[in-house]
């Protein structure tokens, strides 16, 4: 317990350091360009104080469970005797490891699913477009994506393949996408790249990218452990545009036939 205790305080006063040039810059731009008090300042300073052991919580509990079972999972996956191939083998095939593409489109879907910027940016699209654009509709469609973009990265550290190629390639699909979008979701569509790459999501696909590269032999977790945040980025584009496409298209097919 206290060794926990003395972990924390450590982790709690980096966060302090990181957190004060927020409220330096937040009170200095009230107090000096503004020139007005700060409201309500001990709500004010209740809300840092709950800032600062939130994200001190958070951190603790990053390297505490979701680095580790990210990490765990993936050692698990990948070994010999689960995937029923001889230890001693320099290259394994990229079929072996399906369980692997399966975990991490999974793990890719539910976390964010479960994403609060997610949820956010969903539930204002809907009240924003009139219901033209439905929350848990746009929530699938993103959760869809980055499970296919992690599932892809997944396969991209097994193989080894280079990353610039499935970015450059993703990346021209978009901009094909883009010229051919309704103009009302592709802002939302090029956002839900963003908001997907937040608290839930990013911890886990870390956790698994490195641990994927560390036990796939042959690969270097600082070369290829990386990278799959890109595709938890980008793939949720994809997915977006898709299914406005899609619901553009059913719309137009409906209007057709009445």
């Amino acid at each position: 317990m206290n060794e926990w205790l003395t972990h924390f305080f450590d982790v709690l006063l980096t966060t302090a350091g990181d957190i004060m040039p927020i409220a330096v810059i937040i009170i200095g731009f009230q107090l000096l360009v503004i020139r007005k008090p700060l409201p309500q300042p001990k709500k004010t300073l209740t809300g840092f104080i709950y800032v600062l052991l939130g994200i001190a919580l958070f951190l603790d509990g990053l390297e505490m469970a979701l680095f580790p079972i990210g990490e765990l999972m993936a050692k698990q996956l990948t070994d010999p005797v689960f995937i029923g191939i001889d230890s001693g083998a320099a290259q394994v095939p990229w079929q072996a490891y399906t369980w692997v593409y399966a975990f991490a489109a999974s793990i890719g879907f539910a976390t964010t699913l479960a994403e609060p910027a997610l949820i956010a940016v969903a539930i204002k699209a809907e009240a924003i477009s009139g219901g033209a654009i439905h929350a848990f509709g746009l929530r699938i469609a993103v959760s869809i994506g980055v499970a296919f973009g992690i599932a892809l990265g997944a396969y991209r550290i097994v193989t080894g393949t280079e990353l610039y190629l499935f970015i450059v390639a993703g990346y021209m699909l978009v901009i094909i996408q883009t010229a051919f979008e309704p103009k009302l979701i592709i802002g939302l569509a090029y956002d839900s790249g963003g908001v997907t790459t937040s608290t839930v999501t990013v911890p886990l696909v870390t956790a698994l990218g490195l641990g994927l590269a560390s036990t796939v032999p042959g690969r270097n977790p600082l070369m290829d452990g990386f990278g799959l945040i890109a595709f938890a980025s980008l793939f949720p584009i994809i997915a977006v545009l898709a299914y406005a496409q899609i619901a553009d298209w059913r719309s137009r097919h409906r209007t057709t036939k009445h």
